[in-house]
């Protein structure tokens, strides 16, 4: 059992910025691709980034393109979230996913809820105007 916790929530204002992180437990972190995705209240959870487990590849969905950037620290374990000039439709509770991939999948990334193994109970960012 992989054990995936978030945390860096807050409160920010609008246009400022903050930083997520996941961490995952397991031996087998080298090989996790790892995801962020969000959920406002009243809306479903939707993709918001993600980062293949070689750290290659990373892909966003369109409402965060370049105001968020994933990494990762092999040696920590952890996925990070950077997210920068927010805006209140970015509050949500944020969820970090993870999932096994196999070695010739380095630079793939996963977008879809469905193909995660795993998840943290999500941390809250609440953004005002």
């Amino acid at each position: 059992q992989v054990q995936v916790v978030e945390s860096g929530g807050g409160l920010v204002q609008t246009g400022g910025s903050l930083r997520l992180s996941c961490a995952a437990s397991g031996r087998a972190f080298s090989r996790y691709a790892m995801g962020w995705f969000r959920q406002a209240p009243g809306k479903e959870r939707e993709f918001v980034g993600a980062i293949s487990w070689s750290g290659v590849s990373t892909g966003y969905a369109d409402s965060v393109k370049g105001r968020f950037t994933i990494s990762r620290d092999a040696a920590k374990n952890t996925v990070y979230l950077q997210m920068n000039s927010l805006k209140p439709e970015d509050t949500a509770v944020y969820y970090c996913a993870v999932v096994l991939a196999d070695t010739f999948q380095a630079g793939t990334y996963y977008t879809k809820m469905a193909e995660y193994q795993y998840w943290g109970r999500g941390t809250q960012v609440t953004v005002s105007s």
